[in-house]
């Protein structure tokens, strides 16, 4: 299956694009010459990397009927400072709220994510390191 993007160029250095019948403008903060009407590109790909496992773990946890309050997920990323400028790592964390979350199930699910259906993840897996962590009932 081709998948297929078609950005197009606003003004400045803002673009636009859409995506599964959403709009997005990506741009660049005011410091780097832009307008700041949208995110930069790269914290997109930190974004893509939440999604993606974030979709597996919710619908895998819905299969086990396991029931957590709040989920989030937050991606830690080491950004190069020479250039090219780029993410040599990156750290997902599951936040899970509840009560008598079961840790074994929590983890399957994250695993399941990791190793075998998220795309994200396998294709950034090939150049950086990724790794995966689970709080549950912590901030």
């Amino acid at each position: 299956m081709k998948a297929t993007v078609d950005l197009e160029w606003l003004e400045n250095m803002t673009f636009q694009t859409e995506v599964n019948g959403h709009n997005i403008k990506i741009d660049v903060g005011e410091e780097n010459g832009g307008n700041n009407a949208g995110p930069s590109p790269k914290p997109l790909m930190l974004v893509a990397l939440a999604g993606c496992t974030g979709t597996d773990v919710v619908s895998i946890l819905k299969k086990m009927r396991v029931q957590y309050d709040s989920l989030n997920i937050v991606v830690e990323a080491n950004l190069r400072e020479e250039h090219p400028k780029y993410y040599d790592s990156m750290k997902v964390v599951f936040k899970f709220k509840g009560t008598e979350l079961p840790m074994d199930k929590l983890e399957r699910a994250v695993q399941l994510s990791e190793e075998q259906y998220c795309g994200v993840s396998a294709l950034y897996k090939m150049a950086i390191p990724v790794t995966f962590e689970i709080k549950v009932n912590q901030d």
